[in-house]
């Protein structure tokens, strides 16, 4: 039955015949159990062993340098790649990626117009925009692997004919940007922003951002991106500002913007309030020494101090408990639960603050928990948002003892005015033993709250802030992903959704810089030669939002019954948070508030796919103001990717040395190299210790050159719709080496063709050969695992099954099964089948790795199947097209065969059996 196809790979089986022979001279049967073991082991091994040899032999080996091919063609900027040139003998990354990107932006294959030169085309769209990188950040691996998905997503829908729109676009990232442009002006003329006043400063950062902006773009054009940069926006751009300053009016309008005085989040180290996502809860076990900006030494947490307030006639006193001995001055009360019968006899008591020597009262409030300390702590309600709610509830004075910057104000005495916060607290300290009433101290487990984006110890201060109701518009966004109107994908992220939607606080809005927008909201008073006739709704004055003064004058006037040149008006001279124009993005990219083409061909996106980490920064933000401001969903879809760790599980980070940078990774760096990238970054020499120390470790011989589709195609092998992502080197490393396997099949394939060969169509070919048949059958199981896995979103087992195809059942099976055939005469469809199986396998893998397809695709013979120009814009292969090659009989007897080798192949390993001849 099988007698033709057997043959056929009889030369695979030549050692095995006399391993046969041998076995049956030596009179061995075997073990059927440990030969089955014995497979499965060979085969779980035996891919990896094949595209890159032993990699753990590659860790600990010096890389071995790759030849650099360069292109050095005559080709100027935009146009096609001289592909006359003979093919060079290696894959060499720099040499296939040279010149293909300015010609397909030229051409414009990354533009949804192009959808109408693709015969293929077809009547749905996509459209997705990217996550907006920040202005002054440079590529991490977390944007290598939000870029190589999206892309891949992109570029396959494109190939699908559908009319396809990616949008580029970057962030103004209103604290990282001023930081950068702030030390720039001191390192170069010794200047503070305020030396230069706002308007002026404001220049300087335009003409920085002019000089250096535009550096993520070419980094993200070296990743092959393929973005529309037609449409490129940036945050603070004309079109973006006019629809930010839309947003901010239409919710002061709609009553969800309100400015009150209330705790906010203070940076210290940025002099600016910041959101609550934007703070990190530290979980601290005990007594703990953290580095603090603006302290040499590392200040003590985790300690719970305890010192005594006297009674009014001092005769008795109440211990209390604290973690922040240096807000003692600004205590207003002292409070305990009402039902703790330890603390009865106080009950409206008044103690002797011990500082200033005022009396302050003991009150009772539910929120005191018996259990923390003592049972009775200190109030101080403008540096804790619980006391700040006692406060609030009681009626109790609230005294501000530490300022914007993190030093001790008046309000704490003039001998301690002035004095770092932390160094406050060591005075204080002492100032108690000193008067006999510190009482001790111990360990304490806590949170301590710390910004993200300085590494400073949050401040609560009392601030005169705008704040978004986001109460209602949380409760649409919840229940949009409750009916199915908008899928997260991973499912499991539907739990946390959930949890911080339902018990979401009003979002602090104002920054207290000078670059980004700045609050279009104006006070307004009358006219200063009438002093005392002002308008005053509440504590904060009256204010109105418009698009302009002259707008936000008129608003006034009709409202307060006054003659417009009555009025005098000041804009707010905060800006918003940067996260607040970015949840605009879907929508603002396109135009709005005005109702563009592209608004209407491409609103609402049809994904959003970002990492993890943004769900509640950014996602949740744009599913809200997106619903209000627009009335539809900006997205249908939400998928989150994993986060990237380092091979060992860790937190990248420059202070451990394992950061990669995913343009090391594609050029190459050595060790040396990636030593001086830590001696130029910003940090202090203790940690540039351990981080050299850390690259040592990691990279010890450098990393060699990858290229951008083996960094790509790395990426996308990872289960990115689960746990976090481990990346190793190593598996870039070995995708490099697949890259090289194409190039020498493709290359193969090329020479077996020769000149004046003519692919027939796909639905005419129909070979007889069992071989011819199980590759084409194969292929067709490739195309839909593709398809199905690609819908999704699972890119590993898309890779995964193209590795197995090309190296496994095109490169080690056909091409070796057919080179004695292509010795003879009859050779036709061997021919057409090898084409077909290189031309096909290129076009599923375009999407992972758009340069090295793109060069050998245009070295194969054109077909009429797709005339295209360039392989981005071919069809993506449909496996109804490849309906007719379903061949059951040849696959059923291929499987027996390949069966037949890994059992005869597995006695030989178990036995040790040699190829040499038995004796007699």
């Amino acid at each position: 039955m099988f007698t033709p196809l057997f043959s056929m790979y009889l030369h695979f089986l030549s050692p095995s015949r006399n391993v046969v022979g041998t076995l049956c001279q030596r009179g061995v049967a075997g073990s059927k159990g440990r030969i089955k073991r014995q497979e499965r082991r060979q085969r779980q091994q035996n891919l990896l062993d094949k595209i890159a040899g032993q990699v753990s032999s590659i860790k600990g080996q010096h890389w071995k340098e790759k030849k650099v091919i360069q292109y050095e063609a005559l080709t100027d900027l935009g146009d096609k790649k001289d592909i006359t040139i003979p093919l060079p003998h290696s894959y060499s990354p720099c040499y296939v990626e040279a010149a293909w990107y300015p010609w397909w932006v030229k051409l414009g294959f990354f533009k949804p117009e192009y959808k109408s030169h693709q015969p293929h085309d077809v009547l749905e769209t996509f459209s997705l925009c990217i996550p907006p990188p920040n202005v002054t950040g440079s590529l991490h691996i977390g944007h290598a692997l939000t870029v190589a998905i999206e892309d891949v997503l992109v570029r396959w829908k494109r190939m699908l004919g559908q009319k396809v729109l990616w949008v580029p676009g970057s962030d103004h990232a209103g604290i990282a940007t001023q930081a950068v442009v702030e030390k720039r002006l001191w390192k170069e003329k010794g200047l503070l922003r305020h030396d230069l006043g706002r308007e002026d400063f404001l220049k300087a950062v335009w003409k920085w951002k002019n000089e250096k902006g535009d550096e993520i773009y070419h980094q993200l054009r070296s990743l092959g991106a393929s973005l529309d940069w037609d449409r490129n926006c940036f945050t603070m751009d004309n079109m973006f500002s006019r629809a930010v300053c839309e947003a901010f009016v239409r919710l002061y309008d709609d009553g969800l913007m309100y400015r009150r005085r209330r705790l906010v989040n203070w940076s210290c180290a940025l002099r600016s309030a910041i959101s609550d996502i934007e703070v990190e809860s530290r979980q601290l076990l005990g007594k703990t020494f953290i580095s603090v900006p603006g302290y040499e030494r590392k200040i003590p947490f985790g300690i719970l101090y305890h010192f005594a307030y006297y009674t009014e006639a001092e005769d008795d006193e109440i211990t209390v408990a604290t973690t922040r001995p240096e807000t003692i001055l600004g205590d207003t009360a002292v409070a305990v639960h009402p039902n703790d019968h330890r603390y009865l006899k106080f009950h409206g008591a008044k103690l002797r603050h011990p500082f200033t020597g005022q009396l302050i009262p003991v009150v009772t409030h539910g929120h005191v928990n018996p259990d923390f300390g003592t049972g009775a702590v200190k109030v101080t309600p403008a540096h804790s948002l619980i006391d700040f709610e006692i406060a609030q509830s009681l009626e109790l004075p609230m005294v501000t003892v530490i300022g914007e910057d993190g030093r001790m104000t008046q309000n704490g005495g003039e001998w301690i005015q002035g004095v770092n916060r932390f160094d406050a607290r060591e005075q204080i300290l002492t100032a108690l033993k000193e008067k006999g009433l510190y009482r001790g101290e111990c360990e304490h487990t806590m949170v301590l709250p710390v910004c993200s984006r300085s590494g400073d110890v949050i401040e609560q201060l009392l601030k005169s802030q705008w704040f978004v109701n986001c109460e209602k518009m949380a409760q649409k966004a919840l229940e949009a992903s409750n009916v199915g109107n908008l899928k997260i994908i991973p499912s499991f992220h539907h739990k946390n959704w959930r949890n911080w939607l339902s018990n979401i606080s009003d979002w602090c809005v104002s920054r207290q810089l000078w670059w980004g927008h700045q609050i279009p909201a104006y006070h307004v008073t009358v006219s200063k030669n009438l002093p005392n006739q002002s308008f005053s709704y509440d504590d904060e004055g009256f204010w109105v939002a418009a698009h302009n003064e002259n707008e936000a004058r008129k608003k006034a006037a009709k409202t307060l019954g006054r003659p417009e040149e009555d009025l005098y008006l000041k804009q707010d001279e905060d800006v918003l948070d940067t996260w607040f124009s970015s949840a605009l993005f879907p929508f603002a990219m396109l135009g709005w508030p005005e109702n563009t083409v592209d608004l209407k061909n491409f609103y609402p996106n049809s994904l959003l796919e970002t990492g993890s980490d943004l769900l509640f920064f950014w996602v949740a933000r744009m599913v809200m103001l997106g619903e209000h401001l627009t009335g539809q969903l900006p997205f249908r879809e939400v998928f989150l990717h994993s986060m990237v760790r380092d091979a060992h599980g860790r937190k990248m980070s420059k202070s451990l040395g394992n950061v990669v940078d995913p343009l090391d990774v594609m050029k190459g760096i050595s060790l040396e190299d990636m030593k001086k990238k830590l001696k130029n970054g910003n940090l202090d020499p203790r940690e540039l210790k351990v981080a050299e120390a850390g690259l040592v470790k990691s990279f010890p011989h450098g990393i060699p050159e990858c290229g951008t589709d083996a960094l790509r195609f790395a990426l996308c092998s990872y289960k990115v719709l689960g746990d976090d992502i481990n990346l190793d080197v190593s598996t870039v490393i070995t995708a490099r080496h697949f890259c090289n396997k194409i190039w020498n099949g493709v290359k193969f394939t090329l020479s077996a063709l020769e000149e004046g060969f003519s692919p027939v169509p796909i639905q005419n070919l129909n070979p007889h050969g069992p071989v011819d048949r199980w590759l084409l059958d194969q292929l067709r199981l490739l195309t839909e695992q593709c398809e199905r896995r690609l819908e999704a979103y699972e890119f590993h087992g898309a890779t995964g099954a193209m590795q197995t195809f090309w190296v496994q059942n095109y490169c080690d099976i056909y091409v070796e099964a057919v080179k004695p055939i292509l010795k003879g005469k009859h050779v036709t469809d061997v021919k057409q089948v090898l084409y077909w199986g290189a031309e096909i396998f290129l076009r599923l893998l375009a999407p992972f790795m758009p340069f090295l397809s793109e060069e050998l695709w245009q070295r194969l013979p054109s077909n009429t199947t797709n005339p295209s120009p360039s392989i981005c814009v071919a069809e993506f292969p449909i496996s109804g097209q490849m309906a007719h090659w379903v061949y059951p009989e040849e696959v059923q007897q291929f499987d027996f065969v390949q069966s037949v080798i890994r059992a005869v192949r597995s006695v030989r390993n178990v036995y040790h059996i040699t190829k040499a001849q038995p004796e007699g």
